[in-house]
């Protein structure tokens, strides 16, 4: 069975380097915001090209810590898209804000600045853009609107580790940048982790004190929570942190292989804009016959996906409660036609093939 995403098979690749770095924690007698966590918030930042990475607890938590960071809570607004994972409207729920949901651009299935300007408010604070896929944001059009309107920009990089626009490393262009670290991401730790970046040292300086009690030589300056990064997961994602430009090239690999032998089916096809350079978390391809090429694909044992199968503002604990623009007719539309392709790093040529026949046979 081909599975959409394969995170035993990473740990097995880096195995050995795993182990050994997991071991040294547990002889260390030092499990929690030690040396570990210290070193892959130095080289973290080094490689997304910030002054600051502060590691947290997951990537809700990031995004939540990013905004209380920025003062951003009850009474104020933020807005960001619907076609998401639950934890970006989760995290701003839990920071106090309420969420303001757009709809999509057709072809990036990321943020329409088009509709920024509708839902302002003299309540907004800051636009948290997602970037969905391994995919980025129209940067520039969303940074001007921000910055004409006195907003933060948050960048929800937790599809898109290592992915540029215009050869920046997403996470290092907007006031803040968050990164889940689950296991099925590009960065992934073998259970919960995530990390904020900034270059905004007093920004920094919040992230840490917010995600540890607020605390600063253990005084609590600010209202703080818990949400820290524990060694062992920072040992994993050091490991892996030295491979993610190679394992990203070997998903750009296989989704160059799937555009190569797909382009000819009534199939549509990602589209990344020439400012971009993808790290295709998923591989996403829409059709008129959803439900009908996953069961079949099923049946020939491969596990495709749907990222994501309902808008967040059509959850049953979202409908009715939060706020959206009116018009959502292509985030609607595009989830009842989106199929995720298995993509990664160990995704081998043999099971590429077999994905590709499947398809061909299915349209045949």
């Amino acid at each position: 069975m081909i599975l959409c995403s394969n995170p035993s098979e990473q740990f097995q690749s880096y195995q050995t380097e795993i182990e050994q770095a997991v071991y040294s924690v547990m002889r260390s007698n030092s499990y929690v915001l030690g040396e570990q966590v210290g070193l892959l918030e130095q080289e973290f930042a080094e490689y997304i090209g910030t002054s600051s990475a502060i590691g947290v607890a997951n990537g809700t938590d990031a995004i939540e810590v990013a905004l209380r960071s920025l003062n951003v809570g009850y009474g104020d607004e933020v807005i960001t898209v619907s076609h998401t994972a639950v934890a970006t409207v989760a995290a701003i729920e839990a920071s106090g804000a309420k969420a303001i949901l757009v709809d999509i651009d057709p072809k990036s299935y990321t943020l329409n600045p088009q509709y920024l300007e509708k839902v302002l408010t003299k309540n907004t604070k800051a636009v948290i853009a997602v970037h969905l896929y391994g995919n980025a944001v129209d940067l520039d059009t969303v940074l001007s609107f921000c910055r004409s309107n006195k907003l933060f920009l948050i960048e929800d990089v937790s599809q898109a580790h290592g992915a540029k626009y215009k050869n920046k490393r997403l996470g290092s262009i907007g006031d803040l940048g968050c990164f889940s670290c689950y296991p099925t991401k590009n960065l992934g730790a073998i259970g919960d982790a995530g990390i904020v970046t900034t270059n905004n040292l007093d920004l920094a300086d919040r992230v840490r004190m917010i995600r540890e009690y607020g605390w600063k030589n253990r005084t609590s300056m600010l209202p703080g929570r818990n949400s820290r990064l524990d060694e062992i997961q920072a040992a994993i994602l050091r490991i892996k942190l030295k491979y993610l430009d190679s394992d990203n090239q070997k998903r750009r690999d296989i989704a160059k292989f799937y555009y190569e032998n797909l382009s000819l089916l009534p199939i549509l096809l990602p589209e990344i804009s020439s400012n971009v350079e993808p790290v295709f978390h998923l591989f996403v391809i829409q059709v008129a016959n959803q439900n009908k090429l996953i069961n079949f694909l099923k049946k020939k044992g491969v596990m495709a996906g749907i990222h994501y199968p309902l808008p967040v503002h059509l959850h049953p604990a979202y409908k009715g409660r939060v706020m959206h623009s009116r018009d959502m007719r292509v985030t609607e539309s595009v989830v009842k036609k989106i199929i995720s392709l298995p993509i990664y790093p160990e995704l081998s040529n043999i099971d590429s093939k077999l994905i590709v026949n499947a398809l061909n046979e299915f349209f045949k």
